[in-house]
């Protein structure tokens, strides 16, 4: 099963992330947090707020409880790398 290990906040809504399975990256969440509509993301917008998380629960948890799953934040890490590509497939991430 995929896990957070550690995160860091880097600037900028990016997120430098250790997985358990020894893989690391950074994620970018800017999209993430300004395009979904549900009222959970709204507090993320603002920076300080979104810089407020920490690694509970085997992935990246805010203040306001929103957690992300680490495939999810995996796929953001690594999206461009072919060699993940029947993976994220299999998560349903690619069509």
């Amino acid at each position: 099963m995929l896990s957070i290990n550690e995160a860091k906040y880097i600037g900028d809504y990016n997120l430098c992330l250790i997985f358990n399975n020894g893989k690391e990256g950074i994620a970018n969440l800017k999209q993430t947090i300004f395009n979904d509509k549900r009222p959970i993301f709204l507090e993320l917008k603002e920076e300080s707020n979104f810089s407020n998380f920490k690694v509970s629960h085997s992935t990246v948890v805010w203040f306001n409880e929103l957690d992300l799953s680490p495939e999810y934040l995996f796929y953001l890490v690594f999206k461009e790398d072919e060699s993940f590509k029947e993976k994220f497939k299999a998560w349903g991430y690619l069509v």
